[in-house]
């Protein structure tokens, strides 16, 4: 299904239209149900999460204003709403160790990973994302999977620009050394 631009559904939706909002949830159900799986790491409550998300939304949508791209400003509320319901569950994360990353050079696990079937290499990226923190494999998701912009992940995310920066490039190095690690057992 082709979808118009964001703004000419909210405009539809503020002048009386509330089945428009339906396109806006099926434009954006996708990304707001992985930004919540992704925090939450448990089905059922990033589907409720995604829920209240798109409710908090149209509940608030005469109120956005639009300075912001409205899948931004909507990503931004799936954040918040999954880091308030982790921090109502109480779950206590652990994140991989933060061992010294070393300078190596990537050159060679490039070489490395250019070698191996396109399936594996899939999989051993996959993989290596599990063992990610959710935070973590969320930026890497936002960035490179569903190629937002370091200004949208900021906006989404809370983070300044520069800390998204600084911590892709710091999960692309834990990422490698990862892969490294993994490909030497192999």
């Amino acid at each position: 299904m082709k979808f118009q631009e964001d703004s000419y559904y909210i405009e539809k939706v503020i002048n009386g239209d509330t089945s428009a909002y339906a396109s806006l949830v099926s434009k954006h159900k996708s990304l707001v149900f992985s930004i919540a799986l992704k925090i939450l790491n448990n089905r059922e409550d990033a589907e409720e999460v995604a829920q209240d998300s798109f409710l908090k939304a149209y509940q608030s949508l005469k109120t956005f204003e639009q300075k912001s791209k409205f899948s931004t400003w909507l990503y931004r509320i799936t954040y918040n709403t999954a880091i308030s319901k982790t921090r109502k569950k109480r779950f206590e994360t652990t994140g991989m160790d933060d061992h010294i990353i070393y300078n190596y050079t990537t050159d060679e696990i490039v070489e490395s990973v250019d070698r191996m079937e396109e399936n594996d290499q899939v999989r051993l990226v996959e993989l290596v994302l599990q063992g990610l923190p959710e935070e973590d494999n969320l930026l890497v998701t936002l960035f490179y999977k569903s190629e937002h912009s370091v200004e949208d992940i900021s906006g989404i995310t809370g983070l300044s620009e520069s800390n998204v920066k600084v911590r892709l490039h710091r999960i692309r190095k834990r990422m490698y050394e990862e892969m490294n690690e993994l490909m030497k057992k192999n």
